[in-house]
């Protein structure tokens, strides 16, 4: 589809803006950054401070949240700019990602380059890459009200949006694509079944990082030497648990992650394509790059290479399913 080419090119574009902005966040959380910035200026908010003046009063307005009082009240203005170039270069990528979305739809709206069908999704695309701005403050407002640290909800939640976001923006790609499908319908439905499983494996893992649970144990296959941890049902109700405890997120993570694994396998087993061969080795280094993050104690690098991973493996588990689609 050669009329397509345009489009689809400028859609690969925004979905890889999308992936680098997901790393970014994993680098912002990691290093305890996205707290520095504690306004939301979604029109001015694109300038840093440019003077000593105005840096000074960013520092004094970070030390009046409960991040700056709590736990880095000591911070001068070189310490605070550390975390604060890293949250400034988050929110402003993701300003260039409206822009980069927004000004070439118009222009292919307008001059009649988009479909029918097109239009619409890519509109959605749109409204949806707003809300995620917005649910990207209301996770920081949650850790400037009484405690350093944003609700592990919010931080899924804004996590799989941006995953969501991406991964639409693939299929709309593969859509463009005009690649050659096959119509195999068992194939389809494995592949559906493990993109939710890694959808579900991914909020886990979220949830750990909001809770800094992936810390709490760092030994590997066994947590802290016990194949099941003490601890697991701890808070009543006992559903709770799957939601608040650390332990038992990472329990749960560790496992469903394994059988992931597996599942992937099971599929390159049954359909040996070169797409399903690139989901299985992206499973296996997913899986080692886990097992490493646990065992460093929750690596910077690593951990930020674990959540590009998991995108990387969703990615490959979706060109599998498009392609065993029938075209048309």
């Amino acid at each position: 589809m050669q009329s397509h080419a345009p489009v689809r090119n400028w859609l690969v574009v925004v979905a890889a803006m999308i992936f680098f902005m997901i790393v970014l966040g994993a680098l912002t959380r990691l290093t305890e950054s996205g707290l520095s910035m504690v306004e939301w200026k979604p029109i001015t908010g694109w300038l840093p401070p440019l003077s000593a003046e105005a840096w000074q009063a960013e520092l004094q307005k970070y030390l009046s949240s409960p991040q700056g009082r709590l736990v880095n009240r000591s911070f001068t203005v070189p310490e605070f700019q550390k975390i604060f170039w890293l949250e400034y270069l988050h929110r402003l990528w993701g300003r260039l990602i409206g822009l980069v979305f927004a000004l070439p739809l118009a222009w292919f709206w307008f001059t009649g380059r988009l479909t029918p069908a097109l239009k619409p999704r890519l509109v959605i695309l749109l409204i949806l890459g707003g809300l995620q701005g917005a649910l990207g403050w209301a996770m920081v407002a949650s850790g400037l009200v009484d405690r350093p640290s944003v609700s592990h909800y919010r931080l899924a939640a804004h996590l799989m949006l941006a995953v969501a976001l991406y991964a639409y923006t693939v299929w709309l790609i593969l859509e463009l694509s005009g690649a050659r499908r096959v119509d195999d319908r068992k194939t389809r439905r494995k592949a559906s079944a493990l993109i939710g499983f890694v959808l579900v494996v991914m909020t886990l893992g979220a949830l750990m990082a909001g809770l800094r649970a992936g810390s709490a144990h760092n030994t590997f296959p066994t947590m802290s030497g016990y194949w099941i941890p003490p601890g697991l049902f701890d808070l009543q109700p006992w559903w709770i648990n799957f939601f608040e405890n650390g332990t038992t997120i990472q329990f749960v993570h560790r496992w469903l992650a394994k059988l992931l694994v597996l599942g992937v396998l099971a599929l390159l087993i049954r359909a040996r394509r070169p797409e399903t061969l690139a989901a299985a080795t992206m499973a296996m280094i997913q899986l080692c790059l886990g097992i490493a993050t646990i065992l460093t104690g929750v690596d910077v690098a690593l951990a930020s290479m674990h959540q590009a991973g998991a995108v990387l493996l969703l990615t490959a588990l979706i060109v599998v399913r498009h392609r065993a689609m029938a075209s048309g």
